[in-house]
């Protein structure tokens, strides 16, 4: 260029910046001959759009004239790069210095507000917005729907959305995500229903809704809804979606998604391809997402994630154990959850010193802070191997407190070993952090009866009574034909009842003739063993797996769920079952996947 003026050096700095070239933005602002406040400002805005808050703060100081761009410039950057807190005092500043806000500055610092929860503060940031008259701007309001929703006072962002006389479908689908938040789905359904346009937000948001607050086969109902329209789905549509499928482990409605993703070519996309991981192995074909997962040409850590946790969850620790070899040899770097992923593997196989020593490798190697969720690996691990002193022992050296997860883990573990001292501490810390739950009576119930301390099991009872707690049932289901079949323990509310009961009675009289014999000991009611091996018959999986059996055709594994972990007398009776009718039987219960065949468990009889 003959002439340069201050415009073409403010246009190369900006797209330096915009293209990541920080360093060559940064050179050429420094060789600027004279610069004006838009030469300041876009050097910062490019400083805080790739994550350089330091150098942004540093010229941010160096500037010899601001202007609300410039506050604005910093109190986004903030708001972007999770330095929440900076972005609100930022704000405070720009206020004590005279500068006058205007409508691009309060949407990131109520951004920033929201991720922070300060629910008092973003009261009086709603104060400066009626202060300088901007409240009825679509933007800001839609800012201020979405702070009041996350702070979980959705109410008042129904009454600001009322002041606001146009709105848009951003305040709309702002009013939508707000209920979905707070689990309040009727009420997000209600606004669903009344918008008069519906863009892919609209639609994912509510079907993210459904699948986060359990209702997933309303998710999949609306996905199929949304499909007959105009609109196009999104990665994050598509995210939601098979996030449903994984919850009900609808394998089949789950391929049909993915044949939607490559439709829609998004089958190249990263994150669409990590939830296609999760959702093949939470669905029990952990052959599929190793299809998915080695289709990837350079897998991110979310993805080796998902696969260790896929193995893991389906025993398959050596697997598991090599993939984040793989890992570390690819030159990616693991984090926390990596290693959530490779000690629950080692769980899952009673790999104890394996497991020290990858905890130790992710403290020492790997500079890698333990979390809550570590810890109750190891103690899950140490447990079920029925070292229950050394389990107790790490819970005490535990640099946080231990939650729920942690000691559930040693409790169950001492259900599993009858051990009644640790068992009654670890419950005695449950009742505290969790009153209401009804696993830690039902457990530490089943400790005093397998310890013939029957007269703690009454009182047990008597304490649940005297609280209001009740036994959560067993709950199994199976998905036939694209519709999800809930049983529950004998259960006959089904249409198929007889015959459900015809083939179930059948086939314990042929496991019976090849050896079964009901495990009575797991009864806990004082009544005769003809009903002890009635009750025993009519739990809900075996249900589950008799009305797989007449409708689905010869060779198709039965796939179902049960929402506890599967109980000693099902597994033995499941692995029979399996053997005599020749078909794979894939049970993911609370903890693990177990895939029966041929009279085995994949488990190895260790869960």
């Amino acid at each position: 260029m003959p002439l340069r003026d201050v415009v073409s050096w403010n246009g190369m700095i900006a797209g330096y910046m915009q293209n990541g070239r920080v360093e060559e933005g940064r050179a050429l602002f420094e060789r600027m001959p004279q610069r004006n406040v838009v030469s300041w400002t876009t050097i910062i805005a490019g400083c805080a759009q790739n994550a350089r808050m330091e150098d942004a703060c540093e010229l941010f100081k160096e500037m010899p004239e601001r202007n609300v761009r410039s506050w604005n410039a910093m109190i986004a950057g903030y708001a972007q790069n999770k330095q929440e807190e900076e972005a609100v005092g930022f704000l405070v500043q720009m206020l004590r210095d005279g500068m006058m806000p205007n409508l691009f500055t309060f949407p990131s610092v109520l951004r920033a507000v929201a991720s922070l929860e300060a629910l008092e503060f973003g009261k009086q940031v709603h104060g400066c917005v009626l202060k300088f008259g901007m409240e009825s701007d679509v933007f800001v309001g839609s800012s201020l729907v979405t702070m009041y929703a996350k702070c979980g006072f959705v109410d008042h962002a129904c009454r600001v959305m009322e002041t606001i006389p146009k709105r848009d479908m951003a305040l709309w689908n702002a009013m939508v995500a707000g209920f979905v938040q707070n689990g309040r789905m009727e009420d997000a359904r209600q606004f669903f229903d009344n918008l008069l346009q519906r863009n892919v937000v609209s639609w994912t948001a509510m079907i993210a809704g459904y699948a986060q607050n359990g209702r997933c086969e309303d998710a999949l109902v609306l996905f199929i809804e949304m499909s007959r329209t105009d609109v196009k789905a999104n990665q994050s549509t598509f995210a939601s979606v098979l996030r449903a499928c994984a919850n009900l482990a609808a394998l089949d409605q789950g391929k049909q998604v993915h044949v939607h993703i490559n439709k829609a070519r998004f089958d190249h996309d990263m994150f669409v391809k990590n939830a296609l991981i999760t959702m093949y192995a939470r669905c029990g074909s952990i052959e599929d997402a190793k299809r998915v997962f080695s289709s990837m040409p350079e897998p991110d850590v979310v993805s080796w994630n998902a696969m260790i946790a896929g193995y893991a969850q389906h025993g398959l620790a050596i697997e598991a154990l090599r993939l984040f070899e793989r890992l570390l040899q690819a030159g990616t770097k693991p984090d926390e959850i990596t290693f959530v992923g490779v000690l629950s593997a080692c769980s899952h196989a009673g790999l104890v010193k394996e497991a020290w020593y990858y905890f130790n490798s992710m403290l020492r190697d790997h500079c890698l802070t333990a979390i809550s969720e570590h810890y109750a690996c190891m103690v899950d691990l140490l447990g079920r191997a029925g070292y229950l002193e050394e389990a107790k022992n790490l819970i005490d050296e535990m640099p946080m407190e231990p939650d729920v997860v942690v000691w559930g883990s040693l409790l169950s573990a001492c259900r599993m070993h009858v051990n009644v001292k640790l068992g009654k501490l670890a419950a005695e810390h449950l009742f505290e952090l969790e009153p209401g739950d009804d696993s830690t009576y039902v457990l530490l119930s089943s400790i005093y009866a397998a310890a013939g301390m029957w007269g703690d099991v009454t009182k047990v009872r008597i304490m649940m009574k005297n609280k209001g707690v009740k036994k959560k049932p067993g709950c199994s289901w199976i998905d036939v034909k694209n519709r999800v079949h809930v049983f529950v323990t004998g259960d006959r509310s089904h249409p198929e009842t007889e015959k459900i009961y015809a083939k179930l009675e059948k086939l314990v009289d042929q496991i019976q003739e090849a050896g079964y014999v009901p495990n009575r000991n797991l009864v806990l009611k004082d009544v005769a063993d003809k009903e002890k091996d009635h009750l025993l018959y009519y739990h809900s999986e075996k249900l589950a797996i008799a009305f797989g059996l007449i409708s689905t055709p010869p060779g198709k594994p039965i796939r179902i769920i049960k929402n506890l972990r599967v109980c000693v007398d099902c597994h033995t009776a499941i692995k029979f079952i399996a053997k005599i009718v020749g078909k794979e039987i894939v049970v993911r219960d609370a903890n693990r996947f177990h895939h029966f065949k041929d009279g085995f468990c994949s488990c190895g009889d260790y869960w």
